[in-house]
């Protein structure tokens, strides 16, 4: 009887083995394509454009000859446009997060709040490309300069700043904020110190993800109509400037094949910008993980 117990068992699981093996290799095909397409991106991304990628390259201005052309007013530009898409997001973002998990009442408008950011986060960036237009550059009047531009970004990436954020702080564990509590220390003593260096790691990570996606946008700042060629550097936030993939943007809607070449560089140079902050912060994030 017990033979014929586990015989019976070993049927019956047999078709769930054999469908967890189906959906493990489906899911191992799927992320070995999606690597293999990344490394042939990067390949060709590489291959084509470290040629053009030099001294020079980084210095020089643009140019309707490639080999003269540079990346230089791009790259201050992108740096420009971060300064002010930073702080402005992670301040509101940050702080929005703080209000609405610490400080409002839940209820029917709390929901709906939340229920609207959420929306936000999945609206097209074009359209925070037209709010910006309609309300920065012509409402305003502050024309193609990086603190338009930068607010219009931080409008795009706030959500996401904001509902990552929300997740960190709601993960904090209440035994924390009581344990502050029974010291002693104040709502706001409690906040500061307890909650938001428990949360750090997790707002950096949805950090990282909205400035990676600020960096690499296009659509918004073509709407504003910053320009595609601009040989001068900003010098402050009231500035015309331009960024990478507005430069980027510009060398692959070229006929010349050497364009294309260099795009691949301003490409590489992007690249190695958003692994650079993204190092920062994950060193960040590692450093108070070991804390708490």
């Amino acid at each position: 009887m017990k033979l014929i117990n586990e015989s019976t068992i070993l049927r019956r699981m047999k078709p769930r083995l054999i469908k967890n093996l189906v959906f493990k290799c489906l899911f191992m095909a799927a992320t070995i394509f999606a690597l293999l397409v990344l490394g042939i991106l990067l390949y060709r991304v590489i291959t084509q454009g470290i040629g053009y990628l030099d001294w020079q390259f980084m210095q020089g201005l643009p140019s309707r000859n490639p080999e003269q052309a540079g990346v230089k007013t791009a790259l201050i530009g992108t740096v420009w446009l971060m300064a002010v898409v930073a702080p402005v997001t992670l301040f509101f973002g940050v702080g929005t997060a703080i209000y609405l998990e610490e400080y409002a009442k839940k209820g029917k408008f709390t929901t709906f709040i939340q229920v609207n950011i959420s929306n936000l986060a999945g609206v097209p960036s074009i359209v925070f490309g037209l709010l910006g237009l309609t309300v920065f550059v012509r409402a305003l009047s502050l024309g193609t300069s990086v603190i338009a531009a930068g607010l219009t970004m931080s409008l795009l990436v706030l959500p996401i700043i904001i509902v990552s954020s929300q997740e960190a702080i709601r993960a904090v564990p209440k035994e924390l904020r009581e344990a502050s509590y029974g010291m002693g220390a104040t709502k706001w003593q409690t906040i500061l110190r307890v909650v938001m260096p428990a949360a750090i790691p997790g707002i950096l990570t949805g950090g990282i993800l909205a400035l990676s996606r600020a960096i690499g946008e296009t659509a918004p700042l073509v709407v504003l109509g910053l320009p595609l060629f601009l040989a001068f550097l900003p010098q402050s936030v009231f500035d015309m400037f331009t960024v990478l993939p507005m430069q980027i943007y510009n060398w692959t809607g070229r006929p010349q094949e050497e364009f294309h070449a260099v795009a691949a560089a301003g490409i590489i140079v992007l690249l190695t910008l958003l692994i650079i902050m993204n190092s920062v912060a994950v060193y960040i994030r590692n450093k108070f993980q070991k804390r708490y």
